[in-house]
């Protein structure tokens, strides 16, 4: 009896985790150095650590995971760095595509992507059109995306609608700059993790985490884990969201 409640009680608590959840993943180059190892030894351990983090949304049946893996201030890496990003970035989508199937996973990667080569750009085309239809988890990878950005480009194309007619400026309200983000028609983002220790958001989805309940932990990305997946999930569940309004 005990047992089949117990059941039950995760199957409640698995009712009110978060829908969508955004994680900038940071410390995979401090995780190098405290190993005594070069930079991109902390990167290749964080895309272990990433696989981690979306087995457990798909257990834990969420709905979207968003993942901050390389933003516009990290072009001012040095070159060496952002190569070999880049050629993990690569690895990872061939080396992926077989999981994104069998766990009917769709990608979607956010951000301008033409700064990457054409391969890169080739690739997340097709994989993007080939997770198309999966009708599972949405895996958004943010690459070469800041949320500046974001905002930026979503007005340039309402100033084009409405330079053509197709919009009345007076019909401009918050759902239409929404519809025109790297993120339309997703769900409001519920919860943001940052790993590595500090607590700032560092331009990422600025207009999409207004009301996001943040969760900071020290741990460093390479070693995040299930277990600081579930606390970060906790302290969700432990909050009271009012989205600005007054306690029921």
């Amino acid at each position: 009896m005990l047992y089949n409640f117990s059941l039950k009680y995760k199957e409640q608590l698995k009712e009110k985790n978060p829908h969508h959840v955004a994680i900038i993943m940071d410390g995979n180059r401090r995780w190098a150095k405290k190993k005594g190892k070069v930079c991109i030894a902390g990167h290749q351990e964080g895309f272990k650590a990433l696989k981690k983090a979306v087995k457990f949304a798909i257990i834990n049946n969420m709905k979207i995971l968003t993942l901050y893996a390389f933003s516009t201030e990290n072009r001012n890496r040095s070159t060496f760095e952002i190569n070999a990003l880049m050629e993990l970035f690569l690895f990872a989508l061939n080396n992926e595509v077989k999981n994104l199937k069998k766990y009917n996973i769709q990608l979607k990667v956010i951000g301008d992507i033409t700064y990457f080569n054409n391969n890169l750009q080739k690739r997340i085309n097709q994989i993007e059109k080939m997770t198309l239809k999966n009708s599972g988890l949405i895996l958004n990878i943010a690459a070469n995306y800041g949320g500046r950005w974001d905002i930026i480009q979503s007005v340039k194309k309402i100033i084009q609608k409405v330079q053509k007619g197709i919009l009345n400026i007076e019909q401009i309200q918050e759902n239409t700059l929404s519809k025109y983000l790297s993120t339309s028609n997703l769900l409001p983002v519920d919860l943001v993790i940052r790993t590595g220790g500090e607590k700032r958001i560092s331009n990422f989805l600025l207009w999409q985490i207004a009301y996001s309940e943040l969760y900071f932990t020290d741990v460093l990305w390479p070693d995040f884990n299930q277990y600081v997946f579930q606390n970060a999930i906790d302290f969700f569940i432990s909050r009271e969201r009012r989205f600005g309004g007054c306690k029921k």
